[in-house]
């Protein structure tokens, strides 16, 4: 593994001993109670001394504990927990690795992994990629030069039209106003009155040679909510350009999907536009009527994205797939439930949700199943129209359940990423900010569909 401070790395795969990785740092991952076996590796100028720090430190080779040997060359021993060992103990064990190379300024880093299995390896190395991400984009630069930067739907449309034109066979496409009130998405219209932007349907898509499963993600893709006239506090504005998350996921899954050429037909659906309070802004009390003939009374404008999932949704049960997936940063009480390291899932087909889980637990990005209580669809009826945009207190699943309005006969899950797409600390395998949450499991989950 070479230059570990520049984000993506070179990664070479030799057999043979530590020996064999030739490098300016040497990474070992330990199992709980295996240290006398793991230094049994390695090469008898190192053994002694690492055991002898190893007994003065105490050091097992318990999840999250690392030990920094400093000799010839150094060496760091990364606690992986005890056995057997998870993948995402390996994981977090290639992001620890990634951190001790860049704070011993490492050129080329060694991981000597042993028997691990290959699936271990390869979570190994993906921890160590991921612990390299930096988002510097906006960090002043050697010219000075004065600029404002926003994230828009349109600047989003076009960060997928480039990567349309860079990836080979990933089709790309982005309705302006005037198609989508042709295609009939009028909440996503009636999101988008209140600002000056235009608002934008992405579609993207990859159709794998051999496909025999079509999937259809949807990705929440609100660029910055203000809450509309129901306006939020400040506070709660500072993070709430993060609130594309879901839309960015959708994204990135269908661009790794065609890179990796996998054989899935998958479509992406991103709705995207502002949600601000402008003088044309959709008031509390207006009736929408959707795509498929529902009407929903808007009560609170910053329950909008559930009004702009229901297009996509809707859109996308025309197309009857084998299975719709929608990933949204949906609601703040997903957030209290869950934290920030898991996402709730639901949806209308177990078979699918379980995929997902083991997708999520395969791909080191956690699920947890929230029912959806049929009882609670009550919270919903509004007394002028077919539905109400907001619930009871159960609120990711009345969200839920209102979005389960808009499908029709098709297996369909709801992924609330409310809590993980974004950090307000330092993880080992993300930096304060966006964490891309969903990219990994929504590939995983296309991988194993693909058979």
């Amino acid at each position: 593994m070479s230059a570990p401070g520049t984000g993506m790395v070179e990664v070479r795969v030799r057999r043979g001993g530590p020996g064999a990785a030739r490098a300016e740092m040497l990474l070992v991952p330990v199992a709980e109670g295996q240290v006398k076996t793991a230094l049994g590796k390695l090469d008898r100028p190192l053994r002694a001394p690492l055991g002898r720090r190893a007994r003065a430190t105490g050091f097992r080779g318990k999840a999250e504990e690392t030990l920094v040997h400093h000799g010839e060359r150094a060496v760091a021993l990364l606690g992986l927990g005890p056995a057997p060992v998870g993948l995402d103990a390996w994981r977090r064990a290639g992001a620890r690795a990634r951190q001790e190379a860049e704070r011993e300024r490492a050129r080329r880093a060694g991981a000597y992994l042993g028997e691990a299995a290959a699936e271990a390896a390869a979570a190994f190395v993906e921890g160590f990629q991921l612990a390299g991400y930096r988002f510097a984009a906006y960090l002043s630069d050697a010219q000075g030069r004065p600029r404002v930067q926003a994230a828009t739907p349109r600047f989003l449309a076009e960060r997928v039209a480039a990567l349309a034109r860079d990836i080979r066979g990933l089709e790309a496409a982005a309705w302006t106003p005037s198609r989508i009130a042709t295609e009939g998405l009028t909440g996503l219209l009636a999101v988008a009155r209140g600002s000056r932007e235009e608002p934008r349907f992405i579609r993207l898509r990859w159709a794998g040679p051999g496909a025999r499963q079509r999937v259809v993600l949807v990705g929440k893709g609100i660029t910055f909510d203000s809450g509309g006239l129901s306006l939020k506090p400040p506070k709660s504005m500072e993070t709430m350009k993060y609130d594309m998350a879901g839309g960015a996921a959708v994204i990135g899954a269908v661009a790794a999907a065609a890179r990796l050429g996998l054989p899935v037909d998958v479509t992406g659906l991103v709705p995207a536009t502002e949600n601000l309070p402008g003088g044309r802004a959709q008031k509390p009390g207006d009736v929408i009527r959707f795509l498929n003939g529902k009407t929903v009374e808007v009560l609170n404008t910053d329950a909008e994205g559930r009004l702009i999932l229901a297009d996509a949704l809707a859109l996308a049960s025309r197309a009857k797939p084998d299975a719709i997936i929608d990933l949204a940063t949906l609601t703040g009480s997903c957030r209290v439930a869950l934290g920030t390291l898991f996402a709730g899932v639901m949806g209308n087909d177990e078979r699918l949700v379980a995929k997902l889980i083991a997708a999520g637990r395969a791909a080191g990005e956690p699920t947890w199943q929230l029912p959806l209580v049929r009882e609670y669809r009550e919270e919903l009826k509004s007394p002028i129209a077919d539905l109400k945009n907001v619930g009871g207190e159960a609120g990711t699943i009345t969200a839920a359940l209102f979005l389960e309005e808009f499908v029709d006969g098709v297996p369909w899950a709801h992924v609330d990423i409310a809590g993980p797409a974004f950090t307000d600390k330092d993880l080992p395998h993300a930096p304060r900010g966006g964490t891309g949450f969903g990219v990994r499991l929504l590939v995983r989950y296309l991988r194993d569909a693909a058979g």
